[in-house]
Formats: C-alpha cells, structure tokens, sequence
C-alpha cells in the first residue's frame, strides 16, 4: 500500500491557516469560495509578475542582439570595403606590370629592328669593301707589269754606236703612256673611293694631284667635275646642318669648278652633268639668270644628253616662278 504523501504547503497558506484553522469547521460553500477569492488575485499577480519580468528580459536581449549584429554589420563593411580597395590595389598593380611588360617588349622589339638594320647596313657594307677589295686586286697584276716595260731602256745605253742607241729610244716613249695609265688609273680610284665615302676634301686633293701629274688623261674632266661635285657636296652639307653661311662660299667654289668642265673639257662626257650642276649651284646662291643661261646651254649643245629633261624643267620651273 502506498502511504498517504503529506500536504505540500502553498505561498501564503500559513497566513489562511492562522485566518482558518485546519480544525475549524467549515460550512460546505461559503468558506471554498473565499480561499479562491484570496488565492486568484495572488496567482495572477504572480502571473503578472513573472510576465513582466520575461517581457524585461526578453527585450533587454532583443536590444543586444539588434546592437550586436548592427556592429558585426559595421565590421563586416568595413572588412568588405578592405578587400574592394585591395583588389583594386592589386589590378593596378597588375595593369601598371601589364604596362610596364608592354613596354619592354615594345622597346625589345625595337632595338631588335635596329639591329636588323644595322645588320644590313654593315652586310652592305661588308659587300661593298669586298667589291672594292676586288677592284683593287684587279688593278694589281697591271702595276705590277709596269717594270717589265721598263728593261728596253737598260741595253739602250751600253751600245756606243749612236746608230745603234736610237732604236731603243722609242720604247721609252710607248712605254710611258703604258705606265702613266697604270698610275693614273690608280691615283683617280682612290680619289673616287674618298669621295664614295664622303671624305671630300681628300677626294679633292686626289683629284687635284692626279689632273697635276695627268692634265691630258681622257679622266681627266672626270677629274674636274669630281671636284666642283665634291664643293657642292660639301656646301650642301652646311645647309642642311644649319650652316647656310659656310655654304656660300662653297657653293661659288663649286661653279668655279664645274666651269673649268666644259672650258677645258668640252668633250668630256661629264660636260653636261657639269652645266647642270653649275646651274643648281647658282640658284642655291639666288641668281636665277645665270641658272637660266647655263641650262639654256645645256639644251642647246647637248640635245641627247640625260641631263636635258632635268634642265628643261628647272627651266620651266624657273620661267614659272
């Protein structure tokens, strides 16, 4: 059998013991209804209470909570906001490397285009020496042949007949076309490769030399024209570095020179390139007319030469301004 559990006393139930003793009768109804009368206004006061005190809490937390995520909000902006302006960073960066590769490349591109430039300017170069160099070689086996003309002139002397001395005497004359070809050849092609090479005034000292020693020489209005062209070479160099004053006087050298062309070579086939020539020089020093004139006497002496369509329409041109 179970025993009988003890009454658990309830809040306030001391005070209604001391108001209605457990042994006091009671009369059925009326005294129930005052204990519920005393105990309901308790209980929903306690009600109350303990609702209130949740209402409190829970609201307390509810401000936390809206505080605490407002902040992690802030923190995860700001976080976000980091890594925006980092990952800009870092595209610029990449952009700026970018660039800078660009640049590289283009700048290797173009040192590679000057070495392939450079790199034919001097296999032309090479080519030309080799020409040259050829040249030359070709030249050598005819002045080496020089001496072998001479050796008439050594029994022309011994004999002591007089009618015996003069059949050797004319080898010497023959022989000295033969051998002033050999050294005129020689002496104007170094003059000419001092000029290809823009060395003018060694070219003019060349040429110079080599109309002193062969005034005769069928190079020799070569010879001359080389020398005015070379002056107007060289005046033409002061102009387009700027130096129109150390022209002048180069160019007045120049037709001096290609004057002597056609004075003292007329039959040279370097006559009318020289009056063409002249003509440019003197309208570089602004006299229009004496250009007209030289070029008229080009036309007219030289109706074949290639010269003539050149002067014909510096003429116009002249005419024309």
């Amino acid at each position: 059998m179970l025993g009988q559990e003890s009454p658990v006393a309830l809040p306030g139930q001391a005070a209604l013991n001391r108001i209605f003793p457990a042994g006091a009768p009671r009369e059925g109804r009326p005294a129930r209804s005052v204990t519920k009368v005393i105990l309901l206004p308790l209980a929903v006061l306690a009600l109350v209470s303990g609702c209130a005190g949740v209402q409190e809490v829970t609201g307390t937390a509810s401000q936390q909570d809206l505080m605490q995520l407002r902040a992690d909000m802030t923190a995860l902006q700001l976080a976000v906001q980091r890594l925006r302006t980092d990952t800009e960073r870092q595209a610029t960066e990449t952009r700026a490397r970018d660039q800078a590769r660009d640049g590289q490349r283009a700048s290797a591109d173009e040192l590679t285009r000057r070495l392939d430039t450079l790199s034919t300017s001097l296999a032309t170069l090479t080519a030309r020496v080799d020409q040259l160099a050829t040249r030359v070689e070709g030249m050598g086996p005819r002045v080496g042949a020089a001496p072998s003309v001479n050796p008439p002139r050594v029994p022309a002397t011994p004999p002591p007949s007089p009618l015996a001395a003069r059949p050797p005497a004319s080898p010497p004359t023959t022989a000295r076309p033969a051998t002033g070809g050999v050294q005129a050849q020689d002496l104007y092609q170094a003059a000419y490769i001092d000029f290809s090479k823009g060395s003018y005034p060694l070219a003019i000292a060349g040429f110079r030399e080599f109309l002193r020693r062969y005034p005769d020489d069928e190079l020799a209005g070569s010879a001359q024209y080389w020398i005015g062209e070379a002056h107007f070479s060289i005046a033409r160099g002061h102009v387009n570095g700027g130096k129109a004053d150390q022209a002048t006087p180069e160019l007045e050298r120049a037709v001096q020179e290609f004057r002597k062309v056609v004075a003292n070579y007329p039959r040279s086939d370097k006559a009318p390139a020289a009056l063409y020539k002249e003509a440019l020089a003197l309208i570089d020093l602004k006299q229009p007319t004496l250009a007209q004139q030289r070029l008229q006497y080009l036309i007219d002496n030289f109706p074949q030469a290639e010269e003539t369509p050149l002067a014909r329409e510096r003429m116009s041109a002249l005419r024309g301004g």
